[in-house]
């Protein structure tokens, strides 16, 4: 057996062992997100429900799972991460130290018998709870 022959042979179980750290690392990923958000203090329930406007939509879960997608100038944004806190009106949605915080100049209010919120400049109406 020649030196070359030798490297280029697959060692037994390597590739077995390799699948199963990275489906261990993408489940311990999956629990950590899952983890991170905490339920929304139920002075702040008025926030939970599906907001929506032309080119955005809010997605507030109780459990304080948000989802959030807006199209502007062609582009579109997307984030789904947990609800980290409440500053004053306004949210803040992340994950570490990676956060954006959701500035509300209007929060969430009925008018004509529909839920209304003004978040980042933008009309929203809850069509869900």
């Amino acid at each position: 057996m020649r030196d070359g022959d030798r490297e280029r042979r697959a060692r037994p179980g390597r590739a077995g062992a390799s699948l199963i750290t990275r489906c261990l690392a993408a489940g311990f990923l999956v629990a950590l997100l899952a983890g991170c958000a905490e339920p929304i203090d139920p002075s702040r329930m008025d926030y939970v429900g599906e907001w929506r406007a032309p080119g955005m939509m809010v997605l507030i879960l109780a459990d304080g799972s948000f989802s959030y997608e807006r199209l502007e100038g062609g582009v579109t944004t997307t984030m789904e991460a947990p609800l980290k806190a409440f500053v004053g009106d306004d949210f803040v949605v992340g994950l570490g130290f990676i956060e954006t915080t959701f500035v509300v100049t209007e929060p969430p209010h009925q008018v004509d018998g529909e839920w209304q919120m003004v978040v980042d400049g933008v009309r929203l109406t809850r069509v869900a709870y």
